[in-house]
Parts: structure tokens; C-alpha cells; sequence
């Protein structure tokens, strides 16, 4: 799962530790440092500093990451709209929030 620690390494050590996100602020800024993580994950291909292997198993799991911030801030804003706590809104698991289908 996703991490809103902001930084790559602080993600990986911390994975699914969505749930302490008190602000929609923070989600976005999430969302900011994986997009910044997949634009310097192409450049390295480019450069050759990693392989295509490589880069795609890495981009795999960024897109998980958007995947769940962003369905964590629709949840957040229906609760929110509805008169709902935000704070209830939960991490949805991958299998969950890859399975949409549109």
C-alpha cells in the first residue's frame, strides 16, 4: 500500500501507512512524490541506469500507490459530502482498487 511519508525510501520501509493521512493536502502531496518518482524512473531508463525490467516492476508498483491515494481522497470527499467523517475513509487493498473497472 501506499505511503505518505515523502520520500521513496521512507515508502518503501513503510508500506501501507496510508491510514495516519489526517489531510487531503497530504494525499496530494503523496500523489506528487510518486509522479516525481515515475518521470526519474524514465530517466534513468534513458540514461540506462536501470533496465527495462526494472523500470517496469518499479512503475508497477507506483501505479498501485497512485491507484490507492487517489481512491482514498474520492472516499474521503463522498464521506466528507455526505456528512461523513473523512478520517473513516480506509486503504483499499490492491486487489481491490485495481479491479475497477472504470
Amino acid at each position: 500500500m501506499a505511503d505518505l511519508s515523502g520520500s521513496a525510501g521512507r515508502r518503501a520501509a513503510n508500506a501501507g501507512t496510508l491510514r495516519s493521512v489526517v489531510k487531503d493536502q497530504d494525499i496530494l502531496a503523496q500523489v506528487n512524490d510518486l509522479v516525481a518518482e515515475e518521470q526519474e524512473l524514465r530517466g534513468k531508463l534513458q540514461h540506462r541506469e536501470i533496465d527495462e525490467s526494472e523500470e517496469h516492476r518499479r512503475l508497477r508498483s507506483i501505479e498501485v500507490q497512485l491507484d490507492q491515494c487517489w481512491d482514498l481522497l474520492r472516499q474521503r470527499r463522498a464521506l466528507r459530502a455526505s456528512g461523513g467523517d473523512p478520517e473513516d475513509a480506509q486503504v483499499r487493498p490492491e486487489g481491490e482498487v485495481e479491479g475497477y473497472l472504470g
